[in-house]
């Protein structure tokens, strides 16, 4: 049952959105790969503020995602895409209506 989340928050320097927006589209085939995150969405909230919103089913799963690829390829890009740090927030999930198939 997935019970753990993060939201990670981010704006793009100006003229930066189309790059910010193709590495998390980069960041899907590296979310395909971790095992135990099975929830990971990419959002774009407006023209220039981006996030990303996943979801564990342990908090295990959470430590080792903020560990991974994913962060680590974030956070090595940060200074070139984003106007500031990340805004990453830990987020405990109360309930959830899952429609896939």
């Amino acid at each position: 049952m997935i019970k753990h989340a993060l939201f990670a928050r981010f704006e793009a320097k100006p003229g930066k959105a189309a790059d910010v927006a193709a590495f998390l589209e980069m960041g899907l085939a590296l979310a395909n790969q971790e095992s135990t995150t099975p929830i990971w969405f990419a959002l774009q909230l407006s023209e220039n503020v981006f996030g990303v919103f996943d979801a564990f089913e342990n908090e295990a799963g959470r430590q080792a995602h903020l560990q991974g690829p994913i962060a680590q390829a974030l956070m090595a890009k940060a200074e070139e895409l984003f106007t500031g740090p990340p805004s990453i927030e830990k987020i405990e999930v109360l309930g959830l209506k899952n429609l896939a198939r």
